[in-house]
């Protein structure tokens, strides 16, 4: 008798939880969440522009006006157009 009385309130929760339309609290929180995706900024941050972390590593070479820092930048930028600036600067220093 003890176990159909508490079938039958547990029944009754369920039934009375389902009428008050639990899934649209779900939904609707569902939506909330995606809206604050939308509002958030990005964790991430932008990635750098390539060409100005290069000028910024040939600027750094010039304040230094050493051998090794224009060789050193020459080896990591060889293929950029400021690699050129440096190769001048380098014979510029070897003479």
């Amino acid at each position: 008798m003890k176990i159909l009385r508490l079938f039958a309130c547990t029944f009754g929760a369920l039934f009375a939880l389902a009428s008050f339309g639990g899934s649209p609290v779900v939904n609707s929180k569902a939506n909330a969440t995606e809206s604050a995706k939308k509002m958030r900024s990005p964790t991430v941050p932008r990635a750098r522009d390539p060409s100005v972390a290069v000028a910024e590593e040939y600027d750094a070479a010039r304040r230094k006006d050493t051998v090794e820092a224009y060789q050193l930048f020459i080896a990591r930028h060889g293929d950029d157009p400021l690699a050129a600036k440096a190769r001048a600067d380098l014979q510029r220093l070897s003479r």
